[in-house]
């Protein structure tokens, strides 16, 4: 995330590096670019961030008339010290740009956590959430956007697919993955770290999530390089390149394979990703008594 968590109430965070890992303006850039039409006359709202170094912050205020919003707000976490909000509403000295001089620093009272009941409240006013929050709290965070239904624009690790709670979201098609990937974050001592890819999740309709995934193999006549799992009736593909034009039942794909995911082309069944069975999910796969990796169960709506 954007800012560093490190209270007793966060004491989770605070133990996972990946809770201190920070946004590149490179990787910001490349996925905020396919979204300008979202954000005209919007309020945006940067709540996992430290505003004065945030490049979230840095690229909104940057690109404030550009993209045509109508204000930009962040929460600073105060770590033991005084919390506050920045502000973008307008042009204030009339210069005819945005820049630092147009920034309205305004103290918090409470700590400037986003689930402290005067983040919420600032929550409520903003239209679309933009932050990298702390991997370790993803479920929470999310739920709390839901919970508000906000639209957004977040990062979470490939990990978060297979959680209960946001699979559920993916699936009935109230959250989806953006356009790019993240591998590689700044972290406090000012190196750069690699991470396991880390994916944009969002709920502003975009055109990549109406285009047809194009595929070229066929189930028919090439049966042996499809086995089915030993403990579901379905096929395993193990990329997603390799998924049958012609084939009607259930398949198993990689997670990587929601990058192209176009729910009016597939639906989305369930997943094999833990020994834990509850209502979509089947346990890990087995094919030939071999456990493979976690898979999606999809079915092609078009055969």
């Amino acid at each position: 995330m954007e800012n560093k968590i490190s209270n007793t109430n966060l004491h989770k965070a605070k133990s996972s590096k990946e809770d201190e890992f920070y946004t590149q303006l490179t990787n910001i850039e490349k996925e905020l670019g396919h979204y300008k039409e979202h954000f005209k006359d919007k309020i945006v709202f940067l709540n996992c961030d430290d505003p004065e170094e945030s490049n979230f912050w840095k690229y909104f205020e940057l690109n404030f008339k550009y993209l045509g919003l109508k204000k930009l707000m962040a929460t600073h976490f105060g770590n033991g010290k005084q919390s506050y909000k920045l502000e973008i509403v307008k042009d204030i000295n009339n210069d005819g740009k945005i820049n630092n001089l147009d920034i309205i620093k305004t103290p918090l009272k409470q700590n400037g956590d986003f689930r402290s009941p005067e983040c919420i409240e600032i929550l409520k006013e903003a239209d679309i959430i933009v932050t990298n929050p702390p991997f370790s709290l993803f479920r929470e965070y999310v739920s709390q956007l839901i919970e508000y239904d906000k639209k957004f624009l977040i990062i979470g690790n490939i990990n978060s697919i297979s959680y209960k709670e946001i699979f559920k979201l993916i699936k009935e098609n109230k959250i989806w993955l953006g356009y790019t990937c993240v591998r590689y974050f700044k972290i406090p001592d000012g190196s750069m770290y690699e991470t396991a890819r880390s994916f944009w999740y969002t709920n502003l309709d975009i055109k990549k999530r109406h285009e047809d995934f194009i595929l070229c193999k066929t189930y028919k006549g090439h049966e042996d390089e499809y086995p089915k799992y030993d403990n579901y009736e379905a096929i395993n593909v193990n990329k997603a390149i390799d998924i049958p034009i012609d084939y009607k039942g259930e398949i198993g794909v990689p997670v990587t394979f929601l990058d192209k995911y176009n729910p009016e082309q597939f639906e989305i069944i369930g997943q094999m990703a833990t020994t834990k069975v509850d209502e979509f999910n089947y346990g890990y796969p087995y094919i030939n008594g071999k456990k493979k990796y976690a898979r999606i169960i999809i079915r092609n709506k078009k055969v």
